[in-house]
């Protein structure tokens, strides 16, 4: 195929909700993660599964800044809108510190962080080029890439949340706004759609415009961090039932 025509059908079409580049990706990593934690759990020792999660969060990370350097090379690089800033860029560059250490602080903000920033990037994805462009790969290894690494720390390292981890990963996700809102202002940037909201249909077309989208999502994500929590919270009064019981 002329490779001229083959760029106009894939790489310059933004990928469509409901699309086969949408939904593959994602299949594909629900079958990786399950096999990944069931080999993991009856087939490693304890040593190799956390060399295996490292690994694993070693790639995503790589993944990130071969893609940014990528970008630099070709001599379209933007830093008002192409730094790693963004929530899920940005955990996917330090991820490998949580793999690492393991540190259930980190566990804690990381996991209500990420459940809840890939759920809208995966539902309602925001790339502009298909496949096989790089970024399209970029874009999925992020955000299912984080997915499976939280997935793995709670069914093979057994790492569960509590109440309190609710505020604590609320409280760092402030620090982490204010952040953003410094950079934005001396940048004259976007990150973390705090001065507009994405291109692409998202949840924030629904809580008004600028700045209102931003105070309806401080006012929701209380009740959104509760809901992850929900699941933890049955399984552990299920547990205690149990245990009473015998």
């Amino acid at each position: 195929m002329n490779f001229i025509i083959y760029n106009a059908i894939f790489l310059f079409k933004r990928v469509a909700i409901g699309s086969f580049e949408h939904i593959l990706p994602i299949l594909f990593s629900v079958i990786f993660c399950i096999l990944f934690i069931k080999y993991s759990k009856q087939k490693l020792s304890k040593k190799q599964q956390q060399k295996a999660l490292h690994v694993f969060g070693c790639l995503v990370s790589i993944t990130v800044f071969g893609y940014h350097l990528h970008s630099i090379s070709m001599g379209n690089y933007n830093i008002t809108t192409d730094l790693p800033l963004y929530l899920c860029s940005l955990i996917a560059l330090l991820i490998p510190v949580f793999t690492y250490y393991r540190k259930f602080w980190m566990f804690e903000i990381l996991l209500f962080w990420i459940i809840a920033g890939t759920t809208q990037g995966i539902l309602t994805p925001d790339i502009a080029q298909g496949f096989p462009a790089f970024d399209y790969f970029r874009y999925w290894v992020v955000h299912l890439g984080l997915l499976i690494i939280i997935f793995y720390a709670i069914f093979v390292f057994k790492m569960k949340p509590t109440f309190k981890s609710i505020f604590k990963s609320f409280f760092a996700l402030q620090f982490y706004v204010i952040f953003m809102v410094v950079i934005n202002y001396v940048l004259n940037a976007n990150y973390f759609y705090l001065n507009e909201k994405p291109q692409s249909a998202s949840v924030l077309d629904y809580f008004g415009e600028w700045p209102f989208y931003i105070i309806v999502v401080q006012i929701i994500i209380i009740p959104y961090f509760l809901l992850i929590y929900l699941p933890f919270f049955l399984a552990e009064r299920k547990r205690k039932k149990l245990e009473t019981t015998i």
